[in-house]
């Protein structure tokens, strides 16, 4: 691969990210006004395999009490709740109620809105391009994943 390839992707994908990102979530039953990190919370929780806290805050790259915070938001809200682990008495583990399940459901990382009026500023050819590009791209990082070896690339291990 050839690092200007690399450079233009590095490039590239904030700026395509920043100009369509989704900064809020609406609740479509409540109207409900979401952050796009509370979302996200959503999106790193199920509503049958439970979740630890720690677990989720390590993965998430935030502290404890950080998480806690914003569980105790998301659990006010009627999106999370809180249960005894079925395997471990003494854990607590995060679960989806129907209303988190239907935010994630809903839930894309970028507006449609703003991705259409992107796509609407190339003409039908340079569209077409475009998301054959995607495509590709799309491709390789599921082809990535299915490896099992991210992880090792995440660590320097692969190349």
């Amino acid at each position: 691969m050839s690092k200007s390839g690399v450079e233009t992707v590095l490039r590239c994908y904030p700026q395509i990210y920043f100009a369509c990102h989704r900064r809020h979530v609406r609740d479509p039953k409540t109207k409900t006004v979401l952050s796009a990190h509370q979302a996200s919370v959503l999106d790193h929780l199920d509503d049958v395999e439970g979740t630890s806290l720690l677990e989720l805050a390590k993965h998430m790259g935030v502290t404890a009490s950080t998480m806690s915070l914003m569980v105790d938001r998301l659990e006010r809200g009627g999106y999370v709740r809180r249960e005894r682990s079925r395997e471990d008495g003494r854990r607590v583990d995060l679960r989806l109620t129907p209303a988190g399940v239907r935010i994630k459901r809903q839930q894309n990382v970028l507006e449609p809105e703003l991705v259409e009026a992107m796509l609407e500023r190339l003409d039908r050819d340079r569209q077409r391009q475009a998301l054959a590009g995607l495509e590709l791209l799309a491709d390789a990082a599921r082809d990535m994943i299915a490896s099992g070896n991210l992880n090792r690339f995440l660590r320097g291990g692969a190349k």
